[in-house]
C-alpha cells in the first residue's frame, strides 16, 4: 500500500533535527519515554519549550496527564536508546538509565542535555498535540549530538 504522505515526509525530512527522549510518569506512576525529533526552545524569557505528541501515541494519556515532563537531549553515542524508545510498545525507562529531576520526573542518566519542565499548555494541531512548558531546570555537558536526517542518524564531528 502506498503511503499518500510519503512525499511529505519525505520533505520534512530533509530538515535535520536533534533527538530526544521525552519522558513522564505514566498513570500507575511508572518512568516512561518515547523518542522525539520535534523537540525546539521558544522562549528564553520565561524559559519554555515545546515538542509535538501524536494523538495515536501509546504515551498520550499519560502525557496528558502528567503536570511534568523530562527532555533529554542525546549524544551521538545514544543512538540505541533512540532506537529503543522510537520502538513501538518499548516505553518503559530501566533503572540503569534512570535519574531523576524536580519532584521525581524521569529523566535520562547520559543525556548530553537535561530539560525539567512543568506543563503550561497542550495545544491541538492536527493529529498531534504541542506540549508546550516551562523549564524548571536544566544541565548540559560537552559532547555531539546525535542527529537525525534523512531518516538516518548522523553524527556531528
Amino acid at each position: 500500500m502506498t503511503d499518500p504522505f510519503r512525499p511529505l515526509k519525505d520533505a520534512f525530512s530533509r530538515f535535520g533535527t536533534g533527538v530526544t527522549i521525552a519522558s513522564c510518569l505514566s498513570r500507575e506512576g511508572a518512568p516512561v519515554g518515547l523518542t522525539v525529533n520535534s523537540f525546539t526552545s521558544v522562549s528564553l524569557e520565561p524559559p519554555l519549550v515545546q515538542w509535538c505528541i501524536a494523538k495515536r501515541s501509546a504515551l498520550f494519556d499519560d502525557f496528558m496527564a502528567a503536570s511534568h515532563y523530562g527532555i533529554s537531549v542525546l549524544g551521538a553515542e545514544q543512538r540505541h536508546l533512540s532506537t529503543y524508545y522510537a520502538t513501538p510498545m518499548q516505553h518503559a525507562i530501566d533503572s540503569q538509565h534512570l535519574d531523576h529531576g524536580y519532584d521525581g520526573t524521569p529523566l535520562l542518566l547520559e543525556r548530553l542535555a537535561g530539560f525539567d519542565c512543568e506543563l503550561v499548555n497542550a495545544i491541538e494541531a492536527g493529529d498531534h498535540v504541542i506540549l508546550l512548558a516551562q523549564i524548571i531546570a536544566f544541565d548540559s555537558r560537552e559532547g555531539a549530538p546525535l542527529i537525525y536526517v534523512n531518516r538516518a542518524y548522523q553524527e556531528l564531528k
